[in-house]
């Protein structure tokens, strides 16, 4: 993160705040990158003074309901083959096991999924996309989508453009304190939110697995009857009979 802040350094506050929604609407469309990194890169240098923060959250809250709304025409048009494709593409960030959470997901919390979503990097790739294969009504969706992206990109910056600023303000003998204080802000509040995320996972995997053995038939023994119902009209013999 921090070679990602030394690099955004070096361009004007335009360029900055046009790759911040850059990155982050091409990730909401489905592509794997690394638009959270982005952010709190370019909201710690907001801290510092080099670009402004309302900008900041802007062009990312932009970039995540654009790319979202993208995100969820091409969902919409391609369906699941898309999805398919794009787990092969991707196997470590969209394969099948991402993918399934990522729908039960879906199918646990409903639109909800999409405003919790962008804050879980797993589901700001895939909110958009599967939404629209999903059939999601897009009213909803955009609501969700609209408030989420807001939330997510003023909360974000603001909240580690003030830990920044007020180290800043405290500790103006060893600026470097104040850098390393809000980024342990943005990766607490990260490492909160993914554990939170991976405990409905767990919750989700293992209903699942419930639900699978319930559902498992049970063995059908000549007759039509089952195997732990189905009467014996005798002993076992061992071999075959002459």
């Amino acid at each position: 993160m921090f070679d990602v802040q030394h690099w955004l350094v070096a361009l004007p506050p335009i360029a900055v705040y046009l790759l911040v929604g850059g990155v982050i609407g091409v990730e909401s469309m489905g592509v794997p990158l690394p638009g959270e990194i982005v952010l709190v890169s370019s909201a710690l240098l907001a801290a510092t003074g080099v670009v402004e923060p309302e900008w900041v959250a802007t062009a990312a809250a932009t970039g995540a309901i654009i790319g979202d709304s993208i995100g969820y025409a091409v969902g919409r048009r391609g369906g699941r083959p898309l999805l398919a494709r794009l787990g092969r593409r991707f196997p470590r960030h969209l394969g099948p096991a991402q993918l399934a959470r990522a729908e039960q997901s879906f199918a646990r919390y409903g639109v909800w999924a999409v405003f919790f979503g962008r804050f879980v990097a797993l589901l700001r790739i895939l909110a958009g996309p599967l939404a629209g294969a999903l059939h999601v009504p897009y009213r909803r969706f955009l609501v969700a989508n609209a408030a989420g992206g807001l939330v997510w990109a003023f909360g974000t910056t603001y909240l580690l453009f003030t830990v920044g600023r007020a180290a800043e303000h405290w500790l103006k003998d060893i600026s470097w304190a104040g850098l390393a204080l809000a980024v342990l802000a943005g990766l607490a509040s990260t490492w909160w939110l993914r554990r939170r995320a991976h405990r409905v996972e767990s919750a989700d995997d293992g209903s699942g697995l419930a639900v699978a053995k319930v559902a498992q038939p049970a063995a059908v023994a000549p007759g039509g009857q089952s195997a732990a119902t189905a009467p014996h009209d005798g002993p076992v013999r061992a071999g075959n009979e002459h």
